[in-house]
């Protein structure tokens, strides 16, 4: 909460009524593009979005979400759902991990500050290790950052490094793991030959080790503590790059998906488990996929899953992934500071909110809405309400989600009159688009459409006013293309599924609904 004095008070809108019921829906991963057979958004049955286009097109219009619009460094940044969602609870443009991160390597400053002094203190006698996403995305981590922070570190004193990388697949193509994997070995064979001893120590894919959320499955996380910091793992190989092509070859195999494996030298001994003493420092700046690997190296109590043994480290984050609860309590970049947010203002005018989504996205109508901060602004005006996603599946197995069960709670609550701004994440064209999986992905827009309709139909009811928007792209463009935007094929004649976010801008949609009731009368 801010500071005691700070004015509250917000001009009344020009044109909208005060008093009403307002639904808020967003719509994860729902960009617009040219229809074609890739346009999952376009090929699904959405009668209720295409209303809002086709009945009310003064009302709709496009908005940029990615890039600087979103506080990203270039116009080639896709967007993603935490910037999106803080630019959305905040209503204002601020500069986000990825460039907070290239501004504090370019100037030096992330080595001055207290964070890489910290973790400095094991440089000379133990290892220090670093984790995260390989990958040039720019969603969750780049690839150069990595290889800013490997020159510096080993340019101030560090001697023994081990990197442990995940493999992506789903922010940038399939398949491109090599060819990072290729880039980071060569930088840390020019660093063996300057006498420091810099290794890749473990591996696996985002998917399916360390990169949970929102404590959805915690084997995830578990799976990369056994390779990273036990150095225990089902494979073992001489090298990274070895490694992944050799996963590879398994039929359906894909770099989000790849089992854990650890590297090891002539005599079988893994290279690099974390001991005591060491230096860590988790280098993703986003922090959704961070903050559970965060708890395992930070908590001293900790009961999701037997760590075996809980090594004495100094521990940093890139940035610090949840500012309420203080995770972790080092970090080498300052996260951006967000502050009056809408659910602050709101919560400081008496209004009442009603927040929900499934629990792959319930963060991002809390957490990233309200600036990084965790938790209520003030729980007697807010009620914030989890439904648990399904565990232990590929999200196109159920690509229905729980889009529906979001739609029945945001109706109840709109119906209740108990608040008077009701606010939603929808799912599933992210969530399911990012799996590639074509048909699976029409069946989630379908669905997602439905869940707006029970929520328009309540706002009907109560003469309210909706906002249904998205956060950036996936779903309506499910291909990689060539410059004259024509879908790309591999050597074998297939077209190249994409799974990541898209550049495409996002609708925007506002109206008040009369209510149904006053119509009659």
């Amino acid at each position: 909460m801010a500071t005691t004095g700070t004015s509250w008070k917000l001009a009344d809108h020009p044109k909208l009524p005060k008093g009403k019921t307002i639904a808020v829906v967003v719509l994860d991963g729902w960009g617009e593009a040219s229809p074609d057979k890739y346009n999952c958004i376009h090929v699904a049955e959405t009668p209720t979005m295409d209303s809002l286009k086709t009945t009310a097109p003064d009302r709709w219009r496009l908005v940029r979400a990615h890039g600087t619009a979103v506080g990203l460094p270039t116009e080639d940044d896709m967007g993603n759902s935490e910037v999106g969602h803080n630019a959305l609870g905040a209503g204002r443009i601020f500069a986000q991990g990825a460039k907070l991160v290239d501004l504090a390597l370019a100037s030096g400053k992330i080595y001055e500050d207290e964070g890489f002094s910290y973790i400095k203190e094991s440089f000379a006698n133990n290892t220090l290790h670093l984790i995260g996403l390989m990958s040039d995305g720019g969603v969750h981590s780049r690839l150069d950052q990595l290889q800013l922070l490997l020159k510096g570190a080993s340019e101030r004193g560090a001697k023994r490094i081990r990197v442990h990388v995940l493999t992506d697949g789903r922010d940038v193509v399939d398949g491109t793991s090599v060819g990072f994997a290729e880039t980071l070995e060569k930088d840390l064979a020019e660093l063996r030959g300057k006498g420091i001893d810099a290794q890749v120590a473990s591996s696996g894919g985002r998917m399916y080790v360390t990169m949970d959320r929102y404590e959805n499955d915690w084997e995830v996380v578990k799976r990369g503590w056994d390779a990273q910091v036990l150095g225990e793992a089902p494979h073992k190989f001489k090298n990274v790059v070895e490694g992944i092509k050799k996963l590879r070859e398994a039929p359906n195999a894909n770099d989000q998906y790849l089992p854990p494996f650890v590297i090891v030298d002539d005599n079988g001994k893994p290279v690099g488990p974390i001991m005591d003493g060491d230096a860590v420092v988790t280098f993703n700046f986003r922090a959704d996929r961070m903050t559970m690997l965060a708890q395992a190296l930070e908590y001293e109590k900790f009961d999701k899953f037997d760590r075996v043994r809980f090594p004495k480290i100094r521990y940093a984050g890139m940035l610090q992934y949840d500012g309420e609860l203080k995770l972790p309590n080092h970090y080498l970049v300052s996260p951006p500071l967000i502050e009056r947010t809408s659910g602050e203002y709101l919560v400081n005018n008496g209004i009442r909110t009603f927040a929900c989504s499934e629990t792959v996205k319930f963060g991002h109508v809390t957490f990233f809405w309200n600036g990084n901060r965790s938790g209520y602004f003030n729980k007697e005006l807010e009620e914030y309400v989890e439904i648990p996603s399904d565990s232990g599946i590929t999200f196109n197995v159920q690509p229905k989600m729980k889009a529906l069960e979001i739609g029945e709670k945001a109706r109840d609550a709109i119906l209740s009159r108990k608040f008077d701004q009701v606010r939603v994440n929808i799912p599933n064209g992210d969530m399911v688009g990012h799996t590639g999986d074509i048909e699976a992905t029409v069946v989630a827009c379908k669905a997602a459409d439905q869940a707006v309709k029970m929520i328009l139909d309540a706002i009907e009811q109560v003469g309210g006013i909706y906002v249904v928007t998205a956060d950036h792209g996936n779903a309506e463009d499910m291909v990689k293309r060539n410059k004259k935007g024509e879908p790309l094929v591999d050597k074998d004649g297939k077209v190249q599924i994409q799974t990541s976010h898209t550049l495409q801008p996002v609708s925007n949609n506002i109206k008040r609904r009369k209510s149904r009731l006053c119509r009659v009368r």
